[in-house]
C-alpha cells in the first residue's frame, strides 16, 4: 500500500476545493463573518456560538431568526457595515472557488435600523470584487408590506443595483395580499423573483409560491417532495430549488442528513443546488454542504459535479460566461483524477 497517497476524505475534499461552484441562497446578514462580530462587540461575543455544533439543533425557527435578528441589530448599523461584511463574505467565496454568488438583504433589517435600502444595495455591490459575479436580491417577509415601508419596496424596483425580490420569513404567517401584484411588477421591471417556501409548511406553499407570486426560484423547497404534483411541477416549469443541507438539519426541517430528500427531488428532475444560508448560525461553510451530501446521502463525485454544474446553469449570467465554468467542472470529472 503506497503509504504517500491520499485518503479517500482528503481525495474528497480536493475534489470538492477543484470543482467551480455557486451560492444561490445566501443572506448577507446571515453571513456575517464571526471575527467582525466579535471586533464590533468584543465583550458581548467572545467565542462562536453554540449553534456551530455539529450535534445543536435550534428550538424552532423563532429560535433561529432571534439569535440571528439579534447578531444583525449589534452589527448593521449602516450601509458600510453591509460594505464591510460584503467585501469580507465575496472574499471568502473567491478563496473557496465560488464564482457566482446571488446575495439577499432583509427589508426588515433596514427598516428596524432606519437605513437607506438603497444605499445599503449599493454598498453590498461596491464590495464585489473582480472575479466573482453577484446577484442581489431584496428579501421581503410575508407581511412585510407596511405602511412605512411600502413606498420603500415600490422604489426598490428602480434600484439599478438591485437584481431581484425574495419572499423572507417565517412561513406560517398569511402573505401580505399585496405580493402576488407586486412580484408581478417586479419581473415587469426586470427583477428576478424567488421566494422561500417548502421549508416549515408543505407542498401547497411551494404550489402558492409558484402559482400565485410566479417565483421564478424557490429557496428550500424541500418539502415540495411531499406531493409528487408538485415537484413534476417544479420539474415541468423547470424552477429550481435553492437547497441548503445543513441548515435543514440544524432547523429540524428534516430528522437527519441522510433522510434529506435532495436526492429524491433530483430524480424526480427538479434542478437542486445547494448554499449556505445563514452560516453565522449554522457554522458551515459551501464545502460542508458538498460533503454532507457525500458522506450522508451518498453522492458519488460526478452527482456532485452535477449539482455544481446545476448552479452555474441556473445563474443569471450570460451563456458566454457560463459555459466556460460548466465546461471545466466536465473537464474535472472526466480526468478521474485531480491534478
Amino acid at each position: 500500500m503506497n503509504s504517500s497517497a491520499p485518503s479517500p476524505e482528503t481525495e474528497l475534499a480536493r475534489f470538492i476545493a477543484a470543482l467551480p461552484k455557486t451560492e444561490t441562497h445566501l443572506h448577507i446578514e446571515g453571513a456575517l463573518p464571526w471575527e467582525l462580530l466579535c471586533r464590533a462587540n468584543p465583550a458581548k461575543y467572545p467565542s462562536p456560538p453554540a449553534s456551530w455544533h455539529p450535534d445543536f439543533r435550534f428550538r424552532s425557527f423563532a429560535h433561529f431568526e432571534g439569535e440571528l435578528l439579534g447578531y444583525a441589530g449589534d452589527y448593521f448599523q449602516s450601509p458600510e457595515r453591509y460594505h464591510e461584511c460584503a467585501k469580507a463574505v465575496f472574499a471568502d467565496r473567491l478563496a473557496r472557488n465560488i464564482h457566482y454568488v446571488e446575495t439577499s438583504f432583509a427589508s426588515g433589517c433596514i427598516d428596524f435600523m432606519g437605513l437607506d435600502g438603497r444605499a445599503v444595495c449599493d454598498a453590498i455591490r461596491a464590495a464585489v470584487p473582480a472575479g466573482l459575479e453577484v446577484r442581489i436580491f431584496l428579501g421581503i417577509h410575508h407581511n412585510g408590506w407596511t405602511e412605512k415601508m411600502s413606498p420603500v419596496l415600490e422604489s426598490a424596483l428602480s434600484w439599478p443595483n438591485l437584481d431581484g425580490i425574495d419572499l423572507h420569513g417565517a412561513e406560517d404567517i398569511p402573505v401580505d395580499p399585496a405580493a402576488p401584484a407586486y412580484f408581478r411588477r417586479a419581473r415587469g421591471a426586470g427583477k428576478f423573483t424567488k421566494a422561500h417556501a417548502g421549508e416549515f409548511q408543505g407542498a401547497g406553499f411551494v404550489r402558492f409560491a409558484v402559482e400565485e407570486l410566479g417565483a421564478q426560484r424557490i429557496e428550500h423547497g424541500v418539502r415540495a417532495i411531499e406531493d409528487p404534483a408538485v415537484a413534476a411541477l417544479l420539474a415541468e416549469r423547470r424552477i429550481a430549488l435553492d437547497v441548503c443541507p445543513v441548515s435543514n438539519v440544524k432547523l429540524r426541517v428534516v430528522p437527519s442528513a441522510a433522510a434529506h430528500p435532495i436526492r429524491r427531488l433530483m430524480d424526480s428532475g427538479v434542478a437542486c443546488t445547494v448554499s449556505t444560508d445563514d452560516p453565522v448560525s449554522f457554522g458551515n461553510t459551501p464545502e460542508d454542504e458538498y460533503l454532507l451530501l457525500a458522506r450522508d446521502l451518498g453522492f458519488s463525485k460526478n452527482e456532485l459535479a452535477r449539482v455544481a454544474r446545476t448552479g452555474f446553469e441556473v445563474a443569471l449570467a450570460p451563456a458566454e460566461w457560463k459555459n466556460p465554468r460548466i465546461r471545466q467542472i466536465d473537464e474535472i470529472v472526466s480526468q478521474g483524477t485531480l491534478v
